[in-house]
C-alpha cells in the first residue's frame, strides 16, 4: 500500500526528529509498503497544500502521529479537516500519546478511520496488512487487530490491547528511517552545550520509565532497554551519514539507574566516537552522584535536565515523584560540580500546592541558575491518561476529555485545572511575578556577561570576538 505519513508543523524555526513516525515508516517499508514522508514541520505548508497533495499523490493510507498539547489539539482539527475534504479521501490513522488514552474522543473529532494506541510499529503492521486484503476483496476484518479503535456505524469499537514489545525483541526493529526525512533540518536544533557548526540528533535507547509521577501519561508500562551495543552502532551511523557531532538522548528516562548509566559511558568512551551528548529531560537526581557524573563528563556529556518538579517535600509526595528536596540539592550541586550544565524543569499546581510552595521553587532556579537554559516555571497540566487527570475526574474538577480540550487547555503555561489551594486569579497572579523575577535574573546575567565581553574587546583587545550576535542565549 501507498502509505504517507504526515509531520505536522509545531510553528517553530526547528523542530525535534518525529522519532515516532520513523520507526513506523521503518517497520511499514520493511513490511514492502511504499513510504512518503511529508514535512509540513520543515517547510510550514499550509493545510490547502496537504490537500493537493493528497489529490495530487493518492496515496492509499495518511498516518498522523501526536502528542496531546492544546495547540497540537487545534492544529489536527485543520488538518483533519483537509484529509476528509479530498474527494478520494486515504484511509486516515492517528496514533502516539494524545489520541491514545482517549480515542473514542479522537474519532469523533478527527473523523479518523482509526487509533491506533500506544506502541505502534507491530500494530500499524498488521493493520495495514488487514487493510490491503480488504482492499484486495479477501474481506479480513479489522476487529482481529489488538491494539486498535474505530466507529462501526457510529459505535466506538476497541480492540483487545497489545503486549509491549518484549525488551529482547526491541533489537528486531530497524533504526528509523532517516532518509525519508530532512535530516539537514532536523541537525540544526540547538541543545545546551553546542557550537554553531555541530549538528544535533535524537536517539531513544530505552522506551518507559520505572517511575509513576501522578502528572505523567505514559503508553509504556516498565522499562525495557535497548542494548548497548545497538544505541552505539545508531549513534555510529548518525555520524557517519549526516556527520552528527552532538547526541540528546530522548528517552522517558535514560539515567534509569547507575549501572546503565555506567555502561552507556563506557560504551561511548570505548566506540571512540568523539561525540557531544546530553540528556535533554532525561536525568535522575536520585542517580546524580559525583562518581557517575564524573564519569558522564569525561563520556563527553555537557548537559542534563532534570525533571525537579518542586522543592516542596509535601507536594513531592502526593506527585509521586520519589524524590526529595535534599535529593534535589546534592544532586543539583553535584553536577555542577562535575562540570556539566543543568537543565532544571519545574511545575506549579499540584494538590495542594500553595504561595509558598511556588516560592521555595523560585528561590532555588535562582540559586542554582548557571545560565544553561532560560528557565520558568509552568503550570501543571492533567493530561488524559495520567493520574492527575483521572484525580480531576473524580473530584470533579474535569468533566471529560472534551471539557479538557476545548475549555481547559487553552495554553501550556495558563491554568487548566485548579488544584492548589489558591484561587484561578490569586494563581496566576503569583506565577506571573515568579516568572518575573526569574527571567529579571537571567536577562540581567546575560547582560552582565555581554558587557563583560564588550570590556574584554575594547579595553584588552579580544582578537576572538566575532561581532555582536543573537544566540540561544541572548
Amino acid at each position: 500500500m501507498k502509505i504517507l505519513l504526515v509531520v505536522y508543523d509545531q510553528d517553530a524555526y526547528t523542530h525535534w526528529f518525529p522519532h515516532g513516525l520513523a520507526y513506523i515508516a521503518a517497520v511499514l517499508r520493511q513490511a514492502g509498503h511504499e513510504v512518503c514522508v511529508y514535512s509540513q514541520d520543515q517547510f510550514h505548508w499550509p493545510e490547502s497544500h496537504l490537500k493537493k497533495y493528497l489529490i495530487d499523490n493518492e496515496p492509499d493510507v495518511v498516518a498522523i502521529s501526536l502528542i496531546a498539547g492544546y495547540y497540537q489539539y487545534k492544529k489536527i482539527q485543520k488538518i483533519s479537516k483537509a484529509i476528509n475534504s479530498v474527494p478520494k479521501r486515504p484511509i486516515y490513522i492517528l496514533g502516539g500519546h494524545g489520541p491514545s488514552p482517549v480515542p473514542e474522543f479522537w474519532l469523533k473529532k478527527t473523523g479518523a478511520d482509526f487509533i491506533i494506541h500506544g506502541e505502534g510499529e507491530i500494530t500499524a503492521v498488521k493493520l495495514l496488512d488487514v487493510l490491503g486484503k480488504k482492499k484486495s476483496g479477501n474481506g479480513n476484518v479489522v476487529s482481529k487487530v489488538k491494539g486498535i479503535s474505530y466507529l462501526e456505524n457510529g459505535k466506538f469499537v476497541k480492540t483487545e490491547e497489545r503486549k509491549l514489545i518484549k525488551q529482547d525483541e526491541l533489537v528486531s526493529i530497524p533504526f528509523p528511517a532517516w532518509d525519508l526525512f530532512p535530516m539537514d533540518y532536523y541537525a540544526m536544533l540547538q541543545f545546551p552545550g553546542m557550537t554553531a557548526s555541530d549538528r544535533s540528533m535524537q536517539v531513544i535507547t530505552a522506551r518507559g520509565c520505572p517511575f509513576h509521577c501522578n502528572f505523567c501519561y505514559r503508553m509504556d508500562k516498565g522499562t525495557r532497554l535497548r542494548p548497548i551495543e545497538d544505541v552505539i552502532k545508531e549513534i555510529r551511523q548518525l555520524k557517519e551519514r549526516y556527520n552528527i557531532t552532538y547526541i540528546n538522548f530522548a528517552d522517558e528516562l535514560t539515567m534509569v539507574g547507575v549501572k546503565r548509566t555506567e555502561e552507556l559511558c563506557h560504551a561511548i568512551m570505548d566506540s571512540g566516537l568523539d561525540i557531544k551528548w546530553a540528556l535533554e529531560g532525561s536525568g535522575r537526581l536520585n542517580y546524580a552522584k559525583p562518581k557517575l557524573l564524573a564519569l558522564m563528563k569525561k563520556a563527553g556529556c555537557v548537559f542534563i535536565g532534570y525533571g525537579v518538579e518542586s522543592l516542596d517535600d509535601d507536594t513531592l509526595k502526593r506527585m509521586n515523584k520519589n524524590l526529595t528536596r535534599k535529593q534535589i540539592i546534592e544532586g543539583v550541586e553535584a553536577t555542577r560540580k562535575a562540570g556539566i550544565g543543568v537543565g532544571m524543569f519545574m511545575m506549579f499546581g499540584n494538590i495542594d500546592e500553595n504561595e509558598e510552595t511556588l516560592q521555595k521553587a523560585v528561590d532555588f532556579l535562582l540559586k542554582y541558575d548557571d545560565q544553561s537554559q532560560l528557565r520558568t516555571i509552568r503550570a501543571i497540566t492533567p493530561y488524559p491518561g495520567s493520574p492527575l487527570y483521572y484525580y480531576a475526574l473524580e473530584k470533579g474538577l474535569l468533566k471529560d476529555a472534551a471539557d479538557f480540550y476545548d475549555n481547559k487547555h487553552v495554553n501550556s503555561d495558563l491554568l487548566s485545572v485548579n488544584f492548589t489551594q489558591l484561587s484561578d486569579e490569586e494563581f496566576h497572579s503569583s506565577l506571573c511575578e515568579a516568572n518575573k523575577i526569574l527571567l529579571r535574573n537571567y536577562y540581567n546575567r546575560i547582560l552582565e556577561k555581554t558587557i563583560e565581553q564588550t570590556e574584554e574587546l575594547y579595553l584588552e583587545r579580544d582578537i576572538t570576538f566575532r561581532g555582536y550576535r543573537h544566540s540561544k542565549h541572548n
